[in-house]
């Protein structure tokens, strides 16, 4: 059952605060900082994949924190941060040695910031979901 709670709330909270974070807090540092021709407008957005691509972020993140044994918010927050800072510099830095997605490294730096600090608050978020007992 947490597997499968921490999969649809993560998901949930993954895609309300990537909105927030990358579709308005940092939408004129993205215009500047991105190739913006490699997007889709949101009427071609291809919803369901964003969709399905959210929730399987959320199990992996899930799984990586039941991996760790997160037990309060505080692991959550903590093995969340871990998790999506790594996960940003990973992708992040292999963008930009082989493609023109990102067009500086501040572009690499502020990403991962902002991968860590989301993954930060869903793995809060997935951890309270699990109740106390399974």
């Amino acid at each position: 059952m947490r597997l499968l709670r921490g999969t649809i709330f993560g998901g949930i909270a993954f895609f309300f605060l990537g909105w927030l974070v990358w579709g308005i807090l940092l939408m004129d540092f993205s215009m500047n900082n991105y190739n913006m021709d490699i997007y889709l407008e949101e009427h071609e957005m291809v919803w369901w994949a964003l969709i399905l691509s959210n929730l399987v972020f959320a199990l992996m993140q899930t799984l990586f924190l039941q991996w760790g044994q997160a037990k309060t918010w505080i692991d959550g927050a903590k093995i969340g941060t871990l998790f999506g800072l790594l996960y940003a510099l990973t992708t992040d830095l292999g963008f930009y040695s082989m493609t023109n997605v990102l067009l500086n490294p501040s572009a690499i730096v502020v990403d991962s910031l902002a991968y860590a600090v989301i993954t930060g608050i869903t793995g809060i978020i997935i951890v309270l979901t699990w109740g106390k007992t399974d």
